[in-house]
C-alpha cells in the first residue's frame, strides 16, 4: 500500500480498533494525511493518521455539545487524531481544504465504502476555489516565514512551501481541487527546466535521506517561493461557489448515525 507495510497496516488498525472500543465509537474512515500521504517521505517519515468516526444515537442527544475530536499521544511512529462525523460535514459545508484533502489521500487504511463514496461525491459541490487558494497562500507563507529564513534549513521545510503554492496555481487555473500527492501537483504546473529539476532532486534527496536532514538554502528555490508568494499578495478573483444542499448533508448525517442504532 504506497509503501506502508502489512506490519505497520495491521498496527493502524489495531490502534484504530482500540480507538472504536475505548471511546463506543465507528472509524468511518482513515487515511494518511502527511508526507507519507503527500509522495515525499523520508525512510524515517512517522505515520500521520487521520480518521473520522461516528458515536451512537445517544451522544448526539444532548444539551450540552461533546468533545468532537480524538487525539491520541504522539509517539515515535505514530500521529494519529479523529474528527466527529457531523463536524466533518461541517467542515465540509464550510469548503474545509484539510478534510478535502484527507479524502483524496493515496493511503486509505479502512473506510465504510458506501456512506465514504456518497461524502466524496458531494465534494465538488462545496469545493471553494476563494477559500482553498487562501488557505493554501496562507500555509505556504507561514511556512515560510517559520522554517526557510536561516542560512541553513531543514530540507524537508521546502515542502511545506512548494506544495501549497503549487496548490494555489493549480487553484488558480481552474483545475478544480489540488491533488494531494506531490508529484500530480508538479506534473500539472507549468515550471522552467532548471526549476524542475532541482525540485525532482530535492524530491529523490528527500526520499533517501532522514527527516532532520539539514542543507544550505537554495537560491533558485527561495527565489520562486519569494516571486510567488508576492504575486500572490494581490489573490486573483476567485469564486466562493459552494452549491451543494445542506439538506443532503442532513441526511447523510442522520443515516450515518442511525446506522449504528
Amino acid at each position: 500500500m504506497n509503501g506502508v507495510s502489512e506490519a505497520m497496516q495491521a498496527r493502524v488498525r489495531r490502534v484504530l480498533s482500540e480507538v472504536e472500543q475505548k471511546y463506543a465509537v465507528k472509524v468511518l474512515y482513515a487515511c494518511e494525511s502527511g508526507s507519507r500521504g503527500w509522495g515525499f517521505a523520508s525512510p524515517d517519515s512517522d505515520y500521520d493518521v487521520r480518521f473520522l468516526y461516528v458515536h451512537t444515537p445517544e451522544w448526539y442527544l444532548r444539551v450540552e455539545a461533546a468533545r468532537d475530536v480524538i487525539e491520541l499521544p504522539i509517539d515515535d511512529e505514530l500521529d494519529v487524531c479523529g474528527w466527529e462525523w457531523r463536524k466533518a460535514l461541517g467542515l465540509l459545508k464550510n469548503a474545509n481544504p484539510t478534510l478535502i484533502e484527507w479524502l483524496d489521500s493515496p493511503i486509505v487504511y479502512q473506510q465504510e465504502p458506501p456512506t465514504i463514496l456518497t461524502l466524496k461525491s458531494l465534494v465538488p459541490q462545496w469545493f471553494s476555489p476563494l477559500r482553498a487558494r487562501w488557505h493554501y497562500y496562507s500555509m505556504a507563507r507561514k511556512n515560510f516565514r517559520g522554517y526557510l529564513q536561516a542560512d541553513e534549513v531543514r530540507l524537508k521545510k521546502y515542502f511545506y512551501v512548494l506544495r501549497p503554492l503549487l496548490a494555489v496555481r493549480w487553484v488558480e487555473a481552474g483545475k478544480g481541487v489540488p491533488p494531494m500527492r506531490f508529484a500530480e501537483l508538479l506534473a500539472g504546473s507549468d515550471l522552467d527546466g532548471a526549476l524542475r529539476q532541482e525540485i525532482d532532486e530535492l524530491v529523490e534527496r528527500k526520499q533517501r535521506t532522514g527527516e532532520a536532514e539539514y542543507g544550505p538554502r537554495r537560491p533558485r528555490l527561495h527565489a520562486f517561493i519569494r516571486a510567488e508568494l508576492a504575486r500572490g499578495e494581490i489573490p486573483p478573483v476567485l469564486p466562493d461557489s459552494r452549491e451543494g444542499d445542506v439538506g443532503e448533508l442532513d441526511r447523510l448525517l442522520y443515516q450515518t448515525v442511525m446506522r449504528r442504532a
